[in-house]
């Protein structure tokens, strides 16, 4: 069963003088428990794509439905709403609160999702355990590596019940031990936990974990493999 669904999506931006065509006419269906890659050129529409599906950006034309929830019938507050309760996100910027340590980044992430005290910390504890940072939960962003701020940004977003996780090169800044580490991660919550994932990506190894990978090039989806 689909938990997450896009529907003949168009996006055009448009100035005094020219129109970009970003998406046009793109459907997708990505049911519980499954993993599907994005790939295509630079400017092909991914990120535009992955934000729409993040209830981020509003479509020209079509629509998305979340968990049942038609998103273009929601006002302002029911979208940040279904965001926070839906939807998990590892943007390719970390968007990591300086003087948080890393325990309390995804700890306020999960507050935002209702969890708070003792619950939250523990979730934060199991999931920054899982991507390789319980010895460094304590630490500041400043004070780790890119790779280890990134899996912070992992853990954020998989912290709590989020049913879609929606992840732009989540592997971009990881060694190649780190980025299996959270790709086997990606791969257990799916199946185990019934999340659906959407990867937008140019790293070759998501393939092994993935069930489809959907191709987009000028915002058209071209090609989709099992």
């Amino acid at each position: 069963m689909a938990v997450l669904e896009a529907h003949d999506l168009s996006k055009i931006y448009r100035d005094a003088h020219h129109e970009v065509h970003a998406l046009r006419g793109v459907s997708l269906a990505v049911d519980r428990g499954e993993i599907v890659a994005i790939e295509g050129p630079s400017g092909s529409g991914k990120t535009t794509l992955l934000c729409i599906l993040g209830c981020l950006l509003t479509p020209t034309s079509g629509r998305v439905i979340i968990d049942g929830h038609t998103v273009d019938s929601h006002r302002p507050d029911e979208l940040r709403d279904l965001r926070r309760r839906s939807i998990g996100f590892v943007f390719q910027q970390f968007n990591l609160f300086a003087a948080l340590t890393a325990a309390e980044n995804v700890i306020y992430g999960l507050n935002l999702k209702g969890w708070f005290g003792e619950e939250a910390r523990r979730e934060a504890d199991r999931i920054l355990e899982a991507v390789g940072l319980g010895e460094r939960k304590d630490f500041r962003p400043r004070d780790l590596s890119g790779g280890q701020r990134q899996r912070i940004a992992v853990a954020r977003a998989l912290a709590g019940p989020a049913s879609v996780i929606l992840a732009d090169e989540p592997t971009g800044n990881l060694d190649s031990e780190a980025g299996d580490r959270v790709l086997g991660l990606f791969r257990s919550l799916a199946r185990s936990e019934g999340r659906a994932l959407v990867i937008v990506t140019h790293d070759p190894r998501v393939r092994t974990i993935a069930d489809r990978v959907v191709t987009i090039r000028d915002g058209r989806l071209t090609h989709e493999e099992n």
